[in-house]
């Protein structure tokens, strides 16, 4: 019975649309992301509260997300990633629609307005004809109809950025309202945007933890590091082809997972896999150090479990011709060793050896000593006041700021042809 399969498959499916094809004059050029986030599992206290849009084993049923972000690059067609990478079930998209302040527009995937994307996989759009400037905002509206059966999804819980939530299809609306309005500073279930682009544009991928993903940074005011490395970037011509996709997650450690896999296990999925891959960087470690014992064996270990993933990490993106850059691990000290988190001397040495290792092993095809820069003069063990957020680990805005300026951005150009792929 070919028509009643047809129509059983357009009934949850929606309707068809028209795929658009490159415009004249860009059949050669390739998918670059312009922004990344990086998928996790959130924990309990970053699901929606219990009751309406977290119920048992039931998030967002008959739900509108409209969700923010902060592109990198610009272009004139663009698609969008939508991810189930752990959703316990499937996730049924049932419309998605991109909003700026001029237009709103339907976003479809192989032709249909909706998609049942399978746990532990993702779904990409078709192309979309939307222009988007480099460093602007763009709005994603994602309705679920019947929201997704599980208590274990995939999000990005730190995205410093205020997404609303409210009840009925609201896709097609400027804003979205309700009693049942509700604000958290979190992405769900987005994953990448990306721009149809010119061979010579390219992306750079940051693989981090809390500071890359902007702790101590202001909500909705896109001044992580790597936002101010981006408008550094968009103002000198040789940089402005390339993207800055950051891949961090707070709590994320080097060794073991946690707040996200671990970043040795996420090498292919957040930079190999990624279009566009040309640049990388590792920004991590302090995480493995802070939750590691404190006696002298586990610190040892520690230390020493870092450097072989590290050069492990390295070896697997050099196979690609991938360079990849890295960045001291910054201060933790504090005047009072039990004041923070991590502030504990046995830390604090481990910090240090690990970052004569990133100084000088060679290992890295560039290293950024982030941790010189932020030090406080007289103790440089500790981060300078006027860089501290407050708890002695995380930078505030003038510690981001200053990482952007002093990044080298010749690093780029000398790197342009990649790296042998033999170690």
């Amino acid at each position: 019975m070919p028509g009643r399969t047809l129509s059983l498959f357009a009934a949850y499916t929606g309707l068809a649309s028209c795929l658009v094809g490159p415009h004249h004059g860009t059949e050669n050029y390739h998918w670059v992301n312009s922004w990344v986030a990086m998928p996790q599992i959130p924990e309990y206290t970053n699901l929606p509260g219990p009751g309406y849009y977290n119920q048992s084993n039931l998030v967002f049923p008959n739900t509108t997300l409209r969700q923010t972000i902060h592109t990198s690059i610009g272009g004139q067609q663009i698609r969008l990633r939508i991810s189930n990478q752990f959703g316990a079930v499937n996730l049924p998209i049932t419309a998605v629609t991109l909003i700026d302040t001029k237009t709103i527009r339907q976003v479809t995937f192989s032709g249909n307005s909706s998609i049942i994307i399978p746990d532990g996989s993702i779904a990409v759009s078709d192309p979309i004809d939307f222009p988007i400037a480099a460093q602007s905002e763009l709005a994603i509206s994602i309705y679920l109809k019947d929201g997704q059966n599980s208590s274990i999804i995939t999000s990005h819980p730190s995205a410093r950025r205020s997404s609303y939530y409210g009840t009925g299809n609201q896709v097609n609306n400027y804003n979205i309202t309700g009693d049942n309005l509700v604000m958290q500073q979190h992405w769900f279930f987005i994953s990448g945007v990306e721009v149809w682009s010119p061979p010579s544009t390219s992306a750079f991928y940051i693989i981090g933890d809390s500071i890359t993903d902007g702790r101590g940074s202001w909500n909705n005011g896109n001044n992580k590091w790597t936002d101010n490395l981006i408008a550094r970037m968009q103002k000198n011509p040789a940089t402005s082809n390339i993207a800055v996709c950051n891949q961090a997650a707070g709590g994320n450690r080097v060794l073991s997972d946690g707040n996200g896999p671990n970043a040795a296990g996420r090498v292919e999925r957040d930079v190999i896999a990624q279009s566009a891959a040309k640049y990388a960087m590792i920004f991590e470690g302090v995480n493995d150090v802070g939750t590691a014992g404190l006696d002298a064996a586990s610190q040892e270990l520690v230390y020493q479990r870092l450097v072989q993933a590290y050069k492990q990490m390295v070896t697997r993106m050099h196979t690609f011709g991938i360079p990849v850059f890295a960045a001291t691990i910054t201060p933790i000290g504090a005047q009072n060793a039990t004041a923070g988190t991590y502030t504990q001397p046995e830390r604090v040495a481990t910090v240090q050896r690990v970052n004569d290792f990133i100084r000088t092993s060679g290992t890295f095809d560039a290293v950024f000593d982030f941790n010189a820069w932020l030090a406080d003069p007289n103790m440089p063990t500790q981060l300078n006041p006027i860089y501290d957020s407050g708890d002695f680990l995380h930078p505030n805005e003038a510690g981001y700021q200053v990482i952007a300026n002093n990044f080298d951005l010749a690093v780029f150009q000398r790197f342009k042809e990649g790296v042998n792929g033999f170690t």
